[in-house]
């Protein structure tokens, strides 16, 4: 396992952006190494709950075994084994349902998400998330279950390789890669990293002209393989049913798909963006922006964490008028 799990990018801004009520109640939907739960955590009394979410068994084991980690002592904290996509859900299980006036202790204060890959998961070669290492192709968040990046790859139909290659990694060869997918696994089944990185690059050693393209295909499969666009929106719209009026969701995105369909919910309510009005010709949205322009990371965090530089942050306030 890889010694520095993840360095969270935006860390301050992030957290900064929930305005965090120290007997309040917070999610962070993505723990991956625990930087943003950690800072939450260290703001709230012991009135105060977090709850953190990762699909993925290896987050909670890499904090949970360190002495250090403020989670170890911390009666007010609660990891949930569980894809967020179910957020609403599994926050009614844990005694905190949907926002309700009229119920006391229903909704959180606040969530966050950080939706950039844990440097854990780009750096196990085991894990399949990389073309800079060979190792099988796998790439589920959670591997208890599901399709793997293999089984997408030696079954899908070239037409729906296709789409996933063009939708999810803006790739505009889409369907002359997804043609070739089908031809070279009609000799040899897609069986690791290497026999994707073929795919662009067919020599062994990858030339940086290639890079861009293949971080792309290795995206877009990666994000059907964890169906990531339909679990972030579920996930969105379960936050805007938990959270209270004041409170605040703060997103972290990386890539334009995430970010268009993250600006489109904050500012309109609905993924689609379409704008709703009532009779009188008033917006109908339940937030409010905290940021209308988005946040990025400095050149100085950019200099210490080259991922950082893709990351864009938006933070948005319940309205309290949002019934």
């Amino acid at each position: 396992m890889s010694e520095v799990y993840h360095i969270p990018a935006l860390l301050s801004e992030t957290v900064d952006g929930l305005n965090i009520s120290p007997s309040g109640t917070y999610v962070d939907v993505t723990f991956g190494g625990g930087g943003h739960s950690g800072a939450i955590l260290k703001r709230l009394s012991a009135e105060g709950r977090l709850f953190s979410f990762d699909q993925d068994e290896d987050a909670y084991t890499s904090v949970s075994s360190r002495t250090d980690a403020p989670f170890a002592h911390a009666p007010n904290w609660q990891f949930v084994h569980g894809n967020f996509r179910y957020v609403k859900n599994f926050m009614d299980y844990y005694g905190v349902p949907a926002y309700r006036a009229d119920l006391p202790g229903s909704g959180i204060d606040g969530l966050l998400a950080d939706l950039g890959v844990s440097f854990h998961h780009f750096d196990e070669a085991e894990r399949g998330f990389s073309f800079r290492f060979d190792g099988p192709l796998d790439m589920r968040m959670n591997r208890t279950g599901g399709k793997t990046a293999a089984d997408i790859l030696n079954t899908y139909s070239e037409e729906d390789l296709a789409r996933v290659l063009f939708l999810y990694g803006e790739l505009k060869n889409s369907r002359q890669l997804a043609r070739k997918i089908v031809r070279l696994r009609a000799n040899k089944p897609f069986e690791t990293t290497r026999d994707l990185t073929a795919v662009i690059a067919p020599d062994e050693q990858v030339e940086s002209r290639f890079k861009k393209d293949l971080a792309r295909l290795f995206q877009a499969i990666r994000m059907e393989v964890n169906d990531e666009t339909q679990a972030l929106e579920q996930m969105l719209e379960g936050a805007k049913q938990l959270l209270k009026p004041g409170g605040r969701i703060a997103v972290l995105t990386y890539h334009s798909l995430e970010d268009r369909i993250v600006k489109n919910f904050l500012r309109s309510g609905n993924t689609e963006g379409r704008i709703d009005k009532d009779f009188y010709g008033n917006v109908l949205t339940p937030f409010r922006l905290v940021n209308r322009q988005v946040i990025v990371a400095s050149d100085d965090e950019v200099e210490r964490n080259p991922r950082a530089r893709s990351a864009k942050l938006r933070i948005a306030e319940k309205l309290e008028s949002y019934k």
